[in-house]
């Protein structure tokens, strides 16, 4: 396994290239620890302050779905990403066993994906042959498992992104709950929110090199309907215990 990761290096481009694959780790995970943050507070802050005009519940509730999302978005980013990790694993090590075991076959095998990409029987060989001989293990994986070295599951990464992502976006609708009053706070909040929500699909769309309309308003929508559904709930619970 280490002698996939070593292996499998960038190759310098001659000329300038600005690829954004190399970040799909972490900046799924961060974007989408922002966007919960932003939205699960947010949500969680609206419902309590529908059911009660209270600004120390409502400090209290902001606080609190800060530090249980900040871990269970870590503790989950980790669990979940381990699993993939572990899975790629043992494809991997399975390939190795059968590259050991049985070389020829796994030689012609890697050969004909060459020639299925549109290389002619004899240099798909040639290529193949020398792949084998320079890293066997790194070539299955690349080529047959779709398996890159540089692209490979980090549950470690995602989970401090994913966590440090959402305590930053639940640090917004907080914010915006302190500089507000009980009166106030419902709109305030929520269109702190939505702008903030608006801000991160744009940025996550720059570094990750997607549209930035589309992405906004792929998250502000989704947003703007739980955060709804949410200070609905709590206003029909609030009315209830009245």
């Amino acid at each position: 396994m280490k002698r996939l990761q070593k292996r499998s290096r960038f190759v310098a481009s001659p000329h300038l290239e600005k690829h954004t694959s190399h970040r799909a780790q972490w900046l799924r995970a961060s974007v989408l620890g922002v966007n919960d943050g932003i939205v699960s507070t947010a949500s969680l802050m609206l419902g309590v302050l529908a059911a009660s005009s209270n600004s120390t519940a409502l400090l209290t509730a902001g606080i609190a779905g800060l530090v249980a999302g900040a871990l269970s978005m870590a503790a989950g980013e980790y669990v979940s990403v381990s699993s993939q990790k572990d899975a790629e694993n043992a494809d991997i090590a399975i390939e190795d066993k059968s590259i050991k075991e049985h070389p020829k076959e796994e030689l012609e095998e890697l050969a004909r994906i060459y020639e299925a990409r549109g290389l002619d029987k004899k240099l798909a060989h040639t290529v193949a042959v020398k792949l084998h001989t320079y890293d066997a293990v790194a070539s299955h994986a690349r080529d047959e498992l779709g398996i890159e070295a540089r692209l490979k599951a980090r549950p470690v990464q995602a989970a401090v992104a994913s966590a440090i992502a959402f305590s930053a976006g639940a640090t917004v609708p907080i914010i915006a709950a302190l500089c507000s009053t009980v009166e106030t706070g419902g709109w305030i909040i929520t269109g702190v929110a939505l702008g903030a929500l608006a801000l991160s699909g744009a940025i996550g769309a720059v570094i990750g090199g997607g549209r930035k309309l589309r992405a906004s308003l792929r998250v502000l929508i989704g947003g703007g309907l739980a955060m709804a559904v949410t200070y609905a709930i709590g206003l029909a619970v609030g009315v209830g215990i009245g």
